[in-house]
């Protein structure tokens, strides 16, 4: 890594059409040296096909749900770059069977992974990154609104991500001393991998442009570009925020 070029981790890829991605992508233009996480072997090839279209980016293999992985991973980060000044966090997953059913019948296994894979994933990559920030850095995560209003099928999602968001809250708090800010961009439906597992998506697609003020759905893009502002110096004075890049959507009553 060249002096002074920044360089950020980003979990979470998948596909092109991974939120992750479109972060990555924009960061890249942006001049920042990558390190992007897949989550096993049957993700490996599409991810590399993609790392390999960024100048200087590398791949690693990282579980979220393995702290040993975590710890390899970030011994690895430390030998190839020293240090860190961001970090994306792209990542949350529900069993698809608790996005199809009534949210009372929550199972407790499905609320268990939603939380570990959505929520406390998070926290074990903040802390594993935040030794590397030694002059401080930005910390991204990706929310959704149903967060703080019920949207039908998003079910345990929903409270995963209203946890999500107080996550970011209680390490902003602890990370800002270090100088590290932390914060959720919370973007409108997006046809990611994820979204393909809520029942109904196309109808959330459908109403957000007949509701939002902009009349139209986000483009990833602008969620890439919203987490850029975020993890740069324009950035500076943010932290233990939700951001809404949704079009409008969350601002409207009826």
């Amino acid at each position: 890594m060249s002096e002074g070029q920044k360089a950020a981790v980003i979990f979470g890829l998948a596909n092109k059409r991974s939120i992750a991605w479109a972060i990555a992508k924009k960061l890249a233009e942006d001049g920042w040296q990558l390190a992007l996480t897949y989550q096993n072997e049957r993700l490996a090839l599409e991810a590399q096909d993609l790392i390999a279209e960024l100048p200087g980016a590398a791949g690693f293999m990282c579980d979220l749900t393995q702290d040993n992985q975590i710890a390899k991973l970030f011994e690895e980060l430390t030998q190839k770059y020293g240090t860190l000044q961001g970090l994306v966090h792209s990542v949350g997953f529900a069993p698809p069977d608790e996005l199809k059913q009534p949210f009372v019948n929550t199972s407790r296994e499905g609320f268990r992974i939603a939380h570990d894979i959505s929520v406390y994933s998070m926290i074990a990559v903040a802390r594993g990154a935040a030794p590397l920030m030694t002059s401080g850095g930005g910390m991204v995560t990706l929310t959704y609104y149903g967060s703080e209003k019920v949207v039908p099928n998003y079910n345990v999602m929903g409270v995963a991500k209203a946890a999500l968001e107080a996550t970011v809250r209680y390490l902003a708090y602890d990370l800002g001393p270090k100088a590290i800010r932390v914060n959720a961009i919370s973007a409108g439906p997006i046809k990611t991998l994820a979204a393909r597992g809520i029942a109904n998506f196309g109808d959330m697609l459908k109403t957000q442009i007949e509701r939002a003020p902009l009349k139209r759905n986000v483009d990833v893009a602008e969620v890439g570009a919203t987490a850029a502002f975020l993890l740069s110096p324009a950035g500076s004075g943010i932290t233990g925020e939700t951001i809404f890049v949704d079009c409008g959507y969350n601002i409207m009553g009826f």
